[in-house]
This record gives C-alpha cells, sequence and structure tokens, in this order.
C-alpha cells in the first residue's frame, strides 16, 4: 500500500495528519493519561489544537517522573530539541504548544510506518480507523515512535487487523522493566477506545 503524502515537517498540523475528532480526543486524553488533569480541547480556525485547562495539577516546573527522566507540561522530555531539565519552567500557552508539536510530529511518524491507519487509506472506512488510529498515537507518545513502529500493534492495525491490535496495545505496560499499575490502566483505556471507538471518551459508549 502506497504510503500517504503528508506536509514537509513544520507545516503539518495534528488535526491535518489525523482529523479533528481524532486530534480533539488525543487533546482530551493525553493530558488526563500524563499528568491526571482535565481540559477543553478545540480545534482554532486555522486547524490548532487549543486546550483550555479545567482541573487538576499543572506541571508547569519539570520534574523527575517515575524512571528518572525530567519531565514537564503533559508528558513532555524535550523543548526545541533539548532535554528538558529539572527546574525549567514553561506557561500554560508554552505546553499546549508544546504538546500540539509533540503530538504532530508523533502523529507523522505513526501514519508513515502504518499507513493503514491514515485518513487517506481505503482499506476501511474512516469511523472503523478512528479508534485504532487514536489508540496508536497514543500508544507511540508514550513509548515512543521507533518502539511502536517495531510493535505487533502496528503490524495489526496496518492490516487491518484492529481487534488483534487494541489487544497488543495493552502489552506495553512496564516502567523499568516492572509491571506499572498506571500505564496498565492506560493501556486498558486506549483499548477499550480502540475497540469500541472515540464515543467511550465521551461517555456515548
Amino acid at each position: 500500500m502506497q504510503r500517504p503524502e503528508l506536509p514537509p515537517s513544520g507545516k503539518a498540523t495534528l488535526v491535518g495528519i489525523v482529523g479533528t475528532a481524532v486530534a480533539l480526543a488525543l487533546g482530551m486524553a493525553i493530558p488526563a493519561n500524563e499528568s491526571g488533569r482535565s481540559v477543553r480541547a478545540e480545534v482554532t480556525t486555522d486547524g490548532h489544537l487549543q486546550l483550555t485547562h479545567l482541573s487538576g495539577k499543572q506541571y508547569l516546573r519539570a520534574y523527575l517522573d517515575v524512571v528518572n527522566v525530567a519531565t514537564a507540561c503533559d508528558g513532555l522530555t524535550r523543548y526545541q530539541g533539548k532535554p528538558i531539565k529539572v527546574g525549567d519552567r514553561f506557561t500554560e500557552a508554552q505546553c499546549v504548544s508544546m504538546l500540539e508539536a509533540e503530538l504532530t510530529e508523533t502523529a507523522r511518524g505513526v501514519m508513515a510506518c502504518s499507513p493503514g491507519l491514515a485518513l487517506s487509506s481505503n482499506l476501511t472506512s474512516e469511523t472503523m480507523r478512528q479508534g485504532p488510529r487514536f489508540a496508536a498515537v497514543s500508544l507511540a507518545y508514550n513509548v515512543g515512535v521507533p518502539t511502536y513502529c517495531k510493535s505487533t500493534a502496528r503490524a495489526r492495525f496496518n492490516a487491518g487487523a484492529y481487534p488483534q491490535g487494541c489487544e497488543a496495545v495493552t502489552w506495553y505496560n512496564r516502567a523499568g522493566g516492572v509491571v506499572s499499575k498506571g500505564l496498565s490502566a492506560r493501556r486498558a483505556r486506549e483499548a477499550n477506545v480502540c475497540r469500541n471507538g472515540l464515543g467511550v471518551l465521551y461517555g456515548r459508549r
């Protein structure tokens, strides 16, 4: 299958790569998964993700995560190509911009190695691909695009074997080689959206 044509890095938006519905779902779910906070996600007239903080802790000052990696905002470990350092401070607007940029690059990588999930794919209906596309980008945001692209989940998604791909998402539940209760719960949430569609995020299923 031919890979989708994506604009050069820095030109594409998250909405342009994954579609409005998936972009909004990611904008809402990633802050909840990474920081435990609630946000309102919207898309601006020029196609950018806009998040409004509603409740929960905001990590505007960098800290060490469970595997001792300096992290800020919603699970971000790099800023403008450089590693974040403990004590670095960011504004809420910077965090939103950084998150959209990271999600956009993650989505680009995911679509490049699993074009069967892309907006341009005719493998299955767009509705059927939205849940798996969300799960793939969410997983890759957490474990890294190279790890996702080598995964069984990617191979299954790309072949249109969505239920089996959703199951494979749950395998990535370890931190530092040890099964993590938090990661297990996160993978279960991603797999639920993967199997049942974006509506589960809004209480519709």
